[in-house]
């Protein structure tokens, strides 16, 4: 059974949160965790769980990025941590759990804040994702969602235009697939075209998503309590000196 994990922002101590929930409501370990963009790979908050605390995770995590990562340096941090989280690349297959999962990372541009430079999907992307067959392919997990699938827009992002990368619906044509995960809105969502199922998730402290392994999908919510970011950390202590 895996658990699908929507956006992180750095809180990883939500991820064993959720890990303990999941395996207390199911009575069975957990295969892996998948987090749909988002994880929060940024240094300062890296180092802070993993090498100061002793933060580890309980299962196998892996990820794709999102928008809100240090791209500058993501590279460098996926080696550095490669023992506590694998990071999926755009337009690689990945079997966990016996499922195939195709990962596209990044997001359709929206302005120079919420995309750094790294983080929107490219033509390049897409390409890589059309490279393989659609038999080899049992599930889609992005952090943006394909655009036109019914994604709503939030209160005030009305001038973003339509939610949704603008290729997306080439790969629902071209893989079918059974299931397709997202995150990146921030909300539970979920919709059908054709023999294809859409997932969104909100934050991980909110709840996650169980998929076992003969494709079913739960949604579970379950809140739990977010600590303050090492950015709003960051601000105090600036602001106190």
């Amino acid at each position: 059974m895996i658990l699908i994990s929507g956006d992180v922002h750095s809180q990883y101590q939500v991820i064993n949160e959720q890990i303990h929930f999941a395996e207390e409501k199911t009575g069975r370990a957990l295969d892996a965790v998948i987090v749909l963009g988002d994880f929060g790979l940024y240094e300062q908050p890296l180092r802070q769980y993993f090498d100061k605390e002793g933060g580890h995770f309980l299962r196998k995590v892996y990820f794709i990025d999102g928008n809100h990562e240090e791209y500058a340096q993501f590279d460098h941090l996926v080696e550095k941590y490669r023992h506590q989280l694998i990071h999926l690349p755009r337009g690689q297959i990945t079997k966990i759990a016996q499922r195939r999962f195709l990962s596209l990372g990044g997001a359709r541009y929206m302005d120079a804040l919420n995309s750094p430079s790294g983080s929107e999907i490219k033509e390049c992307d897409i390409a890589r994702c059309l490279a393989h067959k659609a038999d080899e392919v049992d599930f889609i997990i992005t952090h943006d969602c394909p655009a036109g699938i019914g994604v709503p827009n939030a209160p005030g992002f009305e001038f973003y235009g339509i939610p949704g990368f603008e290729r997306g619906p080439e790969l629902i044509e071209h893989f079918k697939p059974k299931k397709w995960f997202f995150a990146h809105y921030h909300r539970w969502f979920s919709s059908k075209n054709g023999e294809s199922e859409f997932y969104g998730l909100p934050e991980s402290w909110k709840g996650f998503g169980l998929l076992d392994e003969n494709g079913n999908y739960e949604v579970v919510e379950h809140p739990v309590a977010k600590q303050e970011d090492w950015l709003q950390k960051f601000i105090k202590k600036l602001f106190s000196l």
